[in-house]
């Protein structure tokens, strides 16, 4: 339990300085893809894929989310 309580207040300068103020994350594990949305249902009606393999999700001109494929490549290294 210690170390996951370090591992969040390890996080907290980033979520700081996170671009919005409300955001929830959920992340599948099995298919390793780490979902953010900045509203709850996104309704997203366009989507940008990076050449990171980031998806952008739109409403409009509005972000309402990000779809990060094969996320644990970003992973910090210790």
């Amino acid at each position: 339990m210690a170390e996951e309580v370090k591992k969040i207040v390890n996080a907290i300068p980033m979520l700081l300085n996170f671009p919005a103020k409300r955001f929830h994350v959920d992340y599948d594990k099995e298919a390793d893809v780490l979902y953010i949305s900045f509203e709850r249902p996104q309704k997203a009606t366009d989507t940008e894929v990076t050449d990171e393999g980031i998806l952008l999700r739109f409403r409009e001109n509005k972000l309402v989310g990000i779809t990060i494929l094969n996320a644990s490549r970003f992973k910090v290294k210790a």
